[in-house]
């Protein structure tokens, strides 16, 4: 996908994700582990990084957020593979870590990162963290279908 259009639909899924988060925050659970702050960071195959931190009622806790959204994020790029999915494989040895080079202490853990692949086949690895887990996958999955629907 030309650079432009890239960064324009990238755009687009970080404008979709502003506009769900309100519904998630009406979700108890997401609320309060949100304490305001959410973040979304993705990273596109030549390793350009696009990202915002949502709320920001605390700085320190925003910045926490789109450190754990880069941590997803960049385990994605290198592996391919959702978080939480590629540590069941490794510590299961289904894969051979040691192909992609993160070291365990290293892996981040927590569900929240994940491949997407847009209409033309553009693979991006994105990261979710603010919210429980099933809510940081599912927020990036409900914007990307919303803009596919629009603009795609």
């Amino acid at each position: 996908m030309e650079r432009k259009i890239l960064t324009a639909t990238i755009t687009a899924i970080i404008d979709e994700i502003e506009n769900l988060i309100p519904m998630y925050m009406e979700i108890e659970e997401d609320r309060i582990k949100a304490d305001g702050n959410v973040s979304v960071c993705i990273i596109d195959n030549e390793g350009c990084i696009y990202g915002r931190m949502f709320g920001l009622t605390d700085k320190i806790r925003g910045r926490e957020t789109y450190r754990v959204a880069w941590l997803k994020a960049s385990q994605v790029w290198i592996t391919g593979i959702k978080t939480g999915a590629y540590e069941r494989l490794a510590f299961n040895n289904e894969i051979d870590e040691k192909q992609f080079g993160i070291k365990r202490p290293d892996y981040i853990g927590w569900e929240g990162g994940q491949p997407i692949i847009l209409q033309d086949g553009t693979k991006l690895a994105v990261g979710f963290s603010g919210f429980r887990s099933i809510s940081d996958l599912e927020i990036v999955i409900k914007a990307l279908h919303k803009i596919a629907s629009t603009t795609l």
